[in-house]
């Protein structure tokens, strides 16, 4: 079992318009709704590639009804998610059919108390011990300690299981003092914990701060991995237009499913451009477009970086 932990869950929301304007009223074409935060879309992804996954986090209130609901009707999902008093929050993407550009409205998410985070923390330490690996991911909801992410790295460090830490901020920089396995910036969430804009000194300096690797997004040239076996970057055979809106959650997905599956680096990369590149395809986060997940893993580039 591969848990994954969405403190911040969400209903994501997806409008697809005609064309996006300022100052405009718009009629939308397609509404999509699906469980969603990060780790959510996360254990969608492992799911579809066929491992057993327990999703936990917060959820409460009447969106955090319908996320379970929908939950519940993911194969291979086991909902874990404990319940909070305050709503759980929405977010909303508007995409835009005539450019394939996403705006994207997120919402804080619901309050969470102290007795709350108690209950959350004493769940989490017997699913921890259950796990082949952990994914830590996205954005803290109001109420739970900035040092959150860093406590339960810890506690799954002690309990063995690998931790891979997709997070932003003060958050990622606490967390990453507790030693993940693995942690999973963009460029920009890299720069803003390192100083550095120069993604590959950066992701050496990441290292020096505590993670075991470092495996940065791109974007659309694909992820630089700094690791204590080497440094790679994988890249795309070719830019893919389409909705972006989850493809770093694909991405956390590949990585961890090759990791337990046992596959050296270039294998965990490959399959995560993959899956990151073919998730752009798909209409909403959390999903990939298997076609094109088949069609770009056999044309990644892996090269030595550095």
């Amino acid at each position: 079992m591969i848990l994954t932990v969405t403190l911040n869950t969400a209903l994501d929301v997806t409008y697809r318009v005609p064309r996006l304007l300022p100052h405009a009223s718009h009629r939308v074409a397609a509404v999509t709704e699906r469980p969603g935060g990060k780790g959510i879309n996360v254990a969608r992804v492992l799911a579809a590639l066929g491992h057993e996954v327990t999703a936990t986090g917060f959820t409460g209130g009447p969106v955090g009804s319908v996320v379970r609901e929908l939950l519940a009707r993911t194969p291979r999902v086991v909902d874990a998610l404990v319940p909070c008093a305050d709503g759980s929050r929405r977010t909303l993407a508007v995409v835009d059919e005539s450019s394939g550009d996403t705006t994207q409205f997120n919402e804080p998410g619901p309050l969470i108390t102290s007795a709350e985070w108690s209950r959350f923390l004493a769940q989490y330490g017997d699913l921890v011990r259950g796990a082949r690996a952990v994914a830590l991911c996205g954005s803290l909801p109001p109420g739970v300690p900035v040092g959150a992410y860093a406590v339960l790295v810890r506690a799954a460090r002690a309990a063995g299981v690998p931790v891979l830490l997709d997070t932003s901020g003060e958050a990622l920089r606490r967390g990453v003092a507790a030693r993940p396995e693995i942690i999973k910036p963009n460029a920009a969430e890299l720069a803003e914990l390192t100083g550095s804009r120069d993604p590959l000194p950066a992701t050496r300096d990441a290292r020096r701060r505590g993670a075991h690797a470092v495996v940065t997004s791109l974007g659309p040239d694909g992820l630089l991995a700094t690791t204590a076996e080497g440094t790679w970057q994988a890249t795309p055979p070719r830019a893919l237009a389409g909705n972006p809106t989850g493809a770093g959650d694909s991405a956390v997905a590949g990585l961890l499913s090759a990791l337990v599956e046992g596959a050296d680096w270039q294998e965990r990369l490959t399959r995560a451009v993959a899956l990151s590149a073919a998730t752009v395809l798909a209409p909403v986060a959390g999903e990939f477009d298997p076609r094109t997940y088949e069609e770009v893993r056999g044309s990644v580039k892996v090269t030595t970086a550095g």
